[in-house]
C-alpha cells in the first residue's frame, strides 16, 4: 500500500495495519493505530460533541461522600445521605442551569438518587439537555517503588460497573490521577498514571461512555510557571501515547487538565495572560485537534481566578472547544449561601446560576470581573488537597 493511500484512510475504519506492511513509507518506524470501529462510537462522538457545545461546560459534583461531609462540615451540617441529597437536589434542580451547563459528572451515590418528591436526578439533568456523567475511579493510594506519589485505583471491575452507570443513564466518566512536582515527578508515576487513564478510556469507550482524561498535576510547590510547562508536557505526551496503545477514540474523549499555572507557593503570581499563553502552548504541542473539548479542573483557584484565566484562554483561535469543569470554583459562593437553610435554596441557586453565566461568558472569551465579590476572588488552595 503507497504510503499516501495509508495516511488517507478514514479513522473509523475497521482496519489494523501494521507498519511493516508499508516499508516505503517515511512514518514506518512509528507505531500508527486506526479506530476499531465500535458499537457505541457514533455516540460517543455526539456526546462530546453535546458536552463541548459553545458557551457551557460541566457541573463536577463527583465529590465522594466523605470530601461532601467536608464541605458540608464547614456550614455546620452532618454528613448524612439526607443532607448530601439535599445539597445535590439543589445543584441538579437549578432553573435555567442547562442554558450554562452541558454536563454534570456524579458521585455514584448522586446516579441512584432521586429527589425527595421522587424524580430522578438523572432524569432532572436530562430535561435540561445536561449530561449526566459518573466518577468511575476509586481514588488515589501511595505507589510502591516511588517518590511518595500516589496512583489512581479502579480499573477492577470498571467494565461491569460502566455498564451498569451507562443502563442508569450516564454518558460520560472521569476518572482522575494526580502527578506531583515536589516529588519529581518520577519516571514511575507518570507512566503509572498515564497507562491507568488509557486503559480507563478504552473501558469506557466500550461500553459507551466518554471517558474524561484527568491527570491532574497539582498546584503544590515553590516552582516557577515554566517548571509546571516543562512537567505537563511529559504527562500529557505519554497520556496521548498509551491512549494510541489502548486503541482509544480521540474524536470521542474529553481532556480534564490543570491550568499552567507556577507552583502555589512560588513568590511571584501569574496574569490571566501569561497563564493562558503558556497553557495554549502546552496544548498546541501535545493534543490533537482531534479532541472535541478541553473541560479545565479549577484545581483551588478562586472563582474568579478560574473564570479569567478561563475567558484569557478563550481570546484567541483554538481547535478545541475550551471549557470548563469546575467543582470548589463553581460551588463555593453556593455552598456558604445556602447554609443548610431551605429559606435559602432560592439564592444559593441564582449564586449558581451567577457563576455558571460568568464561566459561560469565559468560554465565550467575553467575560468581566467588574461587579465580583471580595468572597469570589478567595483562592481555595488546600496544600496535599484531596478529595
Amino acid at each position: 500500500m503507497a504510503c499516501s493511500s495509508f495516511m488517507n484512510l478514514n479513522a473509523s475504519s475497521s482496519q489494523w495495519i501494521n507498519q511493516r506492511s508499508i516499508p516505503s513509507c517515511p512514518f514506518s518506524n512509528r507505531r500508527i493505530f486506526l479506530v476499531r470501529a465500535g458499537a457505541y462510537n457514533d455516540e460517543l462522538v455526539k456526546t462530546a460533541k453535546t458536552i463541548a457545545s459553545p458557551g457551557r461546560g460541566i457541573l463536577a459534583i463527583d465529590e465522594s461522600n466523605a470530601t461532601c461531609g467536608k464541605r458540608l462540615a464547614s456550614i455546620g451540617l452532618d454528613n448524612t445521605e439526607a443532607n448530601r441529597q439535599a445539597y445535590r437536589q439543589l445543584l441538579l434542580t437549578t432553573p435555567g442551569l442547562g442554558e450554562y451547563i452541558s454536563g454534570a459528572i456524579l458521585f455514584e451515590e448522586t446516579l441512584y438518587q432521586s429527589t425527595t418528591d421522587g424524580k430522578k436526578f438523572v432524569d432532572c439533568l436530562i430535561v435540561q439537555n445536561i449530561v449526566p456523567g459518573i466518577k468511575v475511579d476509586k481514588g488515589l493510594v501511595p505507589l510502591p517503588g516511588s517518590n511518595n506519589e500516589s496512583w489512581c485505583q479502579g480499573l477492577d471491575g470498571l467494565a461491569s460497573r460502566s455498564a451498569e452507570y451507562y443502563k442508569q443513564g450516564a454518558r460520560f466518566a472521569k476518572w482522575r490521577t494526580v502527578v506531583s512536582i515536589p516529588c519529581g515527578p518520577s519516571a514511575l508515576a507518570v507512566k503509572e498514571a498515564a497507562w491507568g487513564l488509557a486503559r480507563y478510556a478504552a473501558i469506557s469507550q466500550n461500553n459507551g461512555l466518554v471517558p474524561i482524561v484527568e491527570p491532574e498535576i497539582l498546584l503544590d510547590g515553590v516552582h516557577p510557571i515554566e517548571r509546571t510547562l516543562e512537567v505537563a508536557e511529559r504527562v500529557w505526551s505519554e497520556v496521548f501515547y498509551y491512549l494510541a496503545e489502548n486503541n482509544v477514540m480521540v474524536e470521542g474523549i474529553l481532556l480534564k487538565p490543570s491550568m499552567i499555572t507556577p507552583g502555589a507557593e512560588h513568590k511571584e503570581k501569574a496574569s490571566p495572560d501569561t497563564i493562558a499563553n503558556y497553557t495554549i502552548t502546552m496544548l498546541r504541542r501535545r493534543v490533537p485537534p482531534a479532541v472535541p473539548g478541553i473541560m479545565f479542573l479549577s484545581g483551588g483557584q478562586s472563582e474568579v481566578q478560574a473564570t479569567l484565566n478561563l475567558n484569557a484562554m478563550n481570546q484567541t483561535l483554538n481547535p478545541w472547544h475550551v471549557s470548563f469543569s469546575y467543582a470548589r470554583a463553581l460551588q463555593n459562593t453556593v455552598l456558604k449561601t445556602w447554609k443548610g437553610q431551605p429559606e435559602n435554596i432560592e439564592l444559593a441557586q441564582k449564586a449558581l446560576l451567577k457563576r455558571a453565566k460568568a464561566n459561560s461568558l469565559a468560554q465565550l472569551g467575553k467575560y468581566s470581573a467588574d461587579g465580583e465579590s471580595d468572597h469570589a476572588k478567595k483562592g481555595m488552595f488546600d496544600k496535599g488537597y484531596t478529595y
